[in-house]
């Protein structure tokens, strides 16, 4: 058994490395080193100006409280998690606009990591690692750093790819003994499942998929049992993906891309799927640059992507990241996959929202609803897919595809799928807009 010992360290010593200034790039997801953020805040009172380069947060460490962010740390982040939009408005949280495929290449022209912390698999007989659940931006960051610390734990699986860290490209470890975190399987409701039908029908034997999480996806599998011989090229493979695989729907025969596996970039689910994904043949965890680069995504033919948006307008401009101008996410790989499956030979490209949303009125403070098919996006609204990038869009109320089509018939398309109650002033609106004359 390799021996590990000659770099271990606490967290306490990883921690004493950390100095005013400095640059340190954690993993997200699946990735986050659980130990280190547990105790960043213990050194809030010895460091300044300490800038935090993080993904998807779900750790939810003291140090992201406005008494620690207010001197001892920043946070830039590809992805706002809900306690980053509570603390945006400190000035020390910021968002990093990028696509997923260039998370990486471009966080490192702009800014030089110091310390690059991640959780991974403990070490096999030669010191070769398996980072955490996920190779988004993680190995090349990893690389492209000072310091490279990770917290290994025998509780973390094992997933295939080139998510590896040679043991001399290591500088220390930490032990641990946690495993990846548990995403409850979110249930379908009823406009999930009229959404995953008009989906699925449009899916067919042999395509490639790309689907997220949440009701919409998770309703999108439930309705793919029936199929045949479906692969997988995804950004996240989740627990649907794998009850797929585990039926047989999903086996890779027809990729024209590394048939036979299922190729992701990061894993995020139920302890049943870290279970099915351990040291499994068939699943690769590939580098983010690499799996969500629409080049790549395009070798597939018949490749589907599924997506969800906040709000779109008439024009098909789609907004996925923000409440007007407050950023309550990120573009991810939304635009990456969606472009992908449009260059992939007969690809497919579906973003997929609810017809309305339930708000509370400023003014009266009551509960109203209004459409999400708007006839312009909100006062500072992300475009996260442009509207020359838009193929099908779905809602509970049916499926268009607005390939080539005018802003006239765009707007005739996408006011047929809006809510019934709003389709009148739509119409009325798309006129007032010289959409249509």
């Amino acid at each position: 058994m390799f021996d590990y010992t000659s770099k271990q360290i606490t967290v306490e010593q990883a921690l004493d490395m950390v100095q005013s200034n400095h640059v340190l790039a954690l993993g997200m997801a699946g990735g986050e080193p659980r130990e280190f953020i547990k105790k960043l805040h213990t050194i809030a009172d010895r460091v300044e100006d300490v800038i935090i380069t993080s993904g998807l947060t779900g750790v939810g460490g003291a140090y992201l409280s406005e008494q620690y962010l207010e001197k001892a740390f920043i946070i830039h982040s590809f992805f706002y998690s809900k306690a980053l939009r509570r603390l945006h408005k400190t000035g020390r949280v910021s968002f990093i606009p990028n696509h997923l495929h260039a998370f990486a290449s471009r966080r490192i022209f702009n800014t030089h990591t110091n310390i690059f912390v991640c959780s991974a698999t403990m070490p096999d007989e030669n010191g070769r690692v398996r980072l955490s659940g996920g190779n988004i931006y993680e190995r090349e960051m990893a690389l492209a750093a000072d310091m490279v610390i990770l917290e290994i734990s025998p509780n973390i699986p094992t997933l295939l790819g080139d998510n590896y860290m040679e043991w001399e490209q290591i500088d220390y470890v930490v032990p641990s003994d946690y495993s990846l975190p548990v995403l409850p399987d979110v249930p379908p409701n009823e406009k999930d499942r009229a959404i995953g039908g008009y989906i699925s029908d449009l899916i067919e034997d042999g395509d490639c998929i790309q689907i997220g999480i949440g009701g919409i996806p998770n309703a999108v599998c439930e309705c793919l049992t029936g199929k045949k011989d479906l692969g997988v090229h995804t950004e996240m493979l989740t627990t649907g993906m794998m009850k797929l695989m585990k039926l047989g729907v999903i086996n890779g025969a027809k990729k024209q891309l590394l048939p036979g596996k299922a190729v992701c970039g990061f894993a995020m689910g139920s302890a049943e799927l870290y279970e099915f994904v351990d040291n499994n043949p068939d699943i690769l965890m590939m580098n983010g640059a690499w799996v969500n680069n629409p080049a790549v995504i395009a070798q597939n033919d018949n490749q589907v992507s599924v997506n969800t948006s906040v709000e779109i307008d008439l024009t098909g401009q789609c907004c996925s990241e923000s409440i007007g101008i407050q950023q309550i996410s990120g573009t991810g790989g939304q635009a990456d996959t969606a472009i992908g499956a449009q260059y992939s030979k007969n690809g497919r490209s579906f973003i997929a929202l609810y017809s309305t949303a339930t708000v509370n009125d400023p003014e009266t403070g009551e509960e109203r609803e209004i459409s999400k098919i708007v006839p312009i996006l909100r006062h500072g609204a992300t475009v996260s897919l442009s509207r020359n990038d838009v193929d099908y869009v779905v809602t509970e109320y049916g499926v268009v595809n607005l390939r080539g089509a005018t802003l006239h018939q765009r707007a005739e398309l996408l006011t047929s799928i809006a809510h019934p109650s709003f389709r009148v002033e739509l119409r009325q609106a798309a006129r007032e807009l010289e959409i249509w004359i």
